[in-house]
């Protein structure tokens, strides 16, 4: 049975950091493409960060170059998403996002709330 589990999200004030966790279980993960995407209320869901099954290549939205780094541990089955410097209108649900090579099979994990207000 497949689980993707977020983790991380809560309440920071404008300029913190917070560092998100994605651990992955029934699945193997080193042949997961994995990205974070988060939907912010009333709004349609949105790509945030990308990185191969290999771990070599990332890519990002524009909205969060330089602020945010995804990165994966494929001895602990976790992807994570570091942010730094958040802003209000990072406020979203984010969530896990998994695609299996060659498959191309997809999941997606319940979310984690992020909410960044002083």
């Amino acid at each position: 049975q497949v689980h993707l589990v977020e983790s991380g999200g809560g309440l920071v004030q404008p300029g913190g950091s917070l560092r998100l966790s994605c651990a992955v279980s029934g699945l193997t993960f080193s042949i997961l493409n994995m990205s974070w995407y988060r939907q912010a209320p009333g709004e349609d869901r949105e790509f945030v960060a990308v990185i191969s099954a290999s771990g070599l290549t990332t890519n990002y939205a524009d909205s969060v170059k330089g602020r945010f780094t995804i990165s994966r541990d494929n001895t602990k089955n976790t992807m994570y998403l570091q942010m730094n410097s958040l802003k209000p209108d990072d406020t979203a649900v984010y969530y896990c996002y998994v695609r299996e090579v060659p498959s191309q099979r997809t999941w997606w994990g319940q979310g984690t709330q992020v909410t960044v207000s002083s």
